[in-house]
């Protein structure tokens, strides 16, 4: 029995994604303390979790010890990313192709689904423009009315990482910007 490209294609995708999806959640949290800026709810909340987590740590008796490579971390962030936003536009495509919904029900979605479209693509445009300053991986999240970014960089600075916060705030509006910097690998 032959199989259609795209079904082999699709097949060697969703195992791919379940690979590293396996491969994230096994792995553990990196250090979020090299954010340039952090709100202060933010912060309390950090705060608490990290309470919970030494609790936590307490009453495990063996810890594990692992690096995670700088490349599959961020591979890893866009693999989530992506099966979010496939959800979400799933979601709308079932709104728009239903009958079970208003006229204006499916105008909202169709408009959400142009949206979507439209943030994805300055998302890339400013993962683009981050690289082209000379750092090795960027990615770029507008979660809410926050833009998480984070960047591959042997050193980091407030300066870098007001830069990186201009333009941001240039191609995306008034936002709350976040600027995390992971040490790049040496491969």
């Amino acid at each position: 029995m032959l199989l259609k490209k795209q079904t082999v294609w699709l097949l060697t995708m969703l195992s791919l994604v379940v690979v590293l999806s396996v491969y994230y959640i096994t792995s553990p949290e990196n250090p979020k303390d090299n954010v340039a800026f952090v709100d202060k709810k933010e912060e309390q909340k950090n705060a608490k979790e990290k309470s919970a987590k030494a609790s936590d740590k307490k009453e495990k008796a063996t810890a594990e010890v692992s690096t995670v490579d700088t490349n599959d971390m961020f591979t890893a962030l866009r693999l989530n990313i992506e099966d979010e936003r496939s959800k979400l536009i799933e979601q709308y495509n079932d709104v728009v192709a239903s009958s079970d919904y208003t006229p204006e029900e499916k105008s909202k979605a169709k408009d959400q689904l142009e949206e979507l479209a439209k943030l994805s693509e300055k998302e890339g445009f400013l993962e683009d423009m981050i690289k082209s300053n000379g750092y090795k991986d960027a990615l770029v999240r507008t979660e809410g009315g926050q833009v998480k970014v984070t960047v591959s960089s042997k050193k980091k600075s407030p300066e870098q990482a007001n830069k990186i916060m201009q333009l941001v705030e240039k191609e995306l509006g008034n936002k709350l910007v976040s600027v995390e910097f992971q040490p790049a690998s040496s491969k």
